[in-house]
């Protein structure tokens, strides 16, 4: 639900390949395409929900961004 969603980064090249990698939490959800270099990571904010944030794959990570702050 959209109440949950709560910060949402635009993640660049390298900041994006530490998250999926050494700095990766093992209870998040990832969603990602291995030819696809950035993304986004949304955090949850469901007390509820051991998933602490969606990491997703993203070829525009800002207008995704935008698009789930609206």
């Amino acid at each position: 639900e959209r109440r949950y969603v709560g910060h949402v980064s635009a993640l660049e090249r390298d900041e994006y390949f530490l998250t999926r990698g050494r700095n990766a939490d093992p209870a998040s959800f990832l969603a990602l395409r291995f030819w696809i270099n950035r993304g986004v990571k949304v955090e949850l904010t469901d007390a509820r929900d051991a998933t602490p944030y969606w990491l997703i794959s993203s070829k525009d990570p800002s207008a995704l961004k935008e698009a789930l702050k609206n």
